[in-house]
């Protein structure tokens, strides 16, 4: 008797979750995920629309985790001790999810409800996060960008190996977020002006 999963679209996605942060993103195919659920891959169409589909769910799965693990890690702080425990609650995600975090960089399907939805979530968390600071409009949005880019910056080059000095990452962190925070004070000090 085959050892055959009960497929749903969760079972789906958190199976290729598992191959993306055990093997990488890349491993990520219709062949493998049928493999690991003990499937036919055509069984998967019942319920994704090819690889394609799939990236998108499973990148959607994985901004909708990343933004329980931010917002749980802000909740109950505000200015630099939320960014602060923000940024550090990013990087363990990647960290502990190194495909699922890879996921969430894909190119969105911008046909996809819900992953706009999720987006707009991921957003509306950073600015809620910076809003101690000041920023309107376009600052606050470009604020968003900014802190995304050291985060991701920092995760991307770990992942990759690209810290080569005997050095803790922890502290360095610290003084990257420290870093980014010393320039937002500045910012409201100038109440959110660039030029």
């Amino acid at each position: 008797m085959s050892n055959r999963v009960r497929l749903d679209l969760p079972t789906i996605v958190m199976a290729a979750a598992e191959i993306a942060d055990t093997k990488g993103i890349a491993e990520v195919t219709l062949a493998s995920l049928a493999q690991k659920l003990n499937v036919r891959s055509p069984s998967l169409y019942n319920h994704i629309n090819g690889l394609p589909g799939l990236r998108n769910k499973l990148a959607i799965y994985g901004l909708t985790m990343l933004n329980g693990e931010l917002t749980k890690a802000a909740v109950g702080r505000s200015g630099d001790d939320a960014v602060r425990a923000f940024g550090k609650a990013y990087i363990a995600f990647a960290r502990a999810h190194p495909g699922l975090y890879e996921s969430t960089l894909l190119p969105p399907d911008s046909s996809d409800a819900e992953y706009v939805r999720v987006g707009e979530q991921s957003v509306e968390l950073v600015l809620s996060v910076l809003r101690e600071y000041g920023l309107k409009d376009e600052a606050a949005l470009h604020a968003v960008r900014g802190l995304r880019s050291v985060l991701h910056g920092f995760a991307s080059l770990e992942q990759k190996g690209g810290f080569g000095l005997p050095l803790s990452l922890d502290i360095t962190l610290e003084l990257l977020i420290d870093t980014f925070l010393a320039g937002m004070r500045a910012l409201n000090a100038e109440g959110g002006k660039h030029s």
